[in-house]
């Protein structure tokens, strides 16, 4: 286990508008605002495309229709995140998994973004899991 100690700082409410991308813009948000390091508190709203790569599999799944964010939660900054979300259809089947890029926002996406001081959060190939992950200085 690694671990670093932060404090609350600047705590953000963004409301996103149809067809807002939820990855581009949490990704341009966190750089405009020189987010070195953040969680997701909230999320609640609305997508008609949900862009997500389950776990195990190298390629994302795009599920479309009238969709109900569920979760979203993660770790972001301005040199990289890390997001899940959870999505739930008209009939109230579940998807989740990595949130990708074209995700778009149906009516509404409300979120609570929380700022945390004194830390720096960054992505980093880890080569006992070939992926990036998360280093915290």
């Amino acid at each position: 286990m690694r671990y670093a100690a932060g404090r609350a700082g600047r705590t953000y409410v963004l409301r996103l508008l149809p067809g807002q991308d939820v990855r581009a813009t949490l990704r341009d948000h966190a750089i405009a605002h020189d987010v070195a390091a953040a969680a997701i508190v909230s999320a609640v709203g609305s997508l008609n495309r949900a862009c997500l790569r389950y776990a195990g599999r190298d390629e994302g799944s795009v599920t479309t229709g009238d969709l109900e964010v569920v979760s979203l939660s993660g770790t972001l900054s301005g040199h990289g995140m890390h997001l899940h979300m959870s999505v739930a259809d008209r009939d109230g089947h579940m998807r989740g998994g990595h949130l990708l890029d074209g995700c778009l926002v149906r009516t509404t996406l409300e979120l609570l973004i929380q700022e945390i001081d004194g830390l720096r959060m960054r992505r980093e190939k880890d080569p006992g899991t070939g992926y990036d992950e998360l280093v915290v200085e």
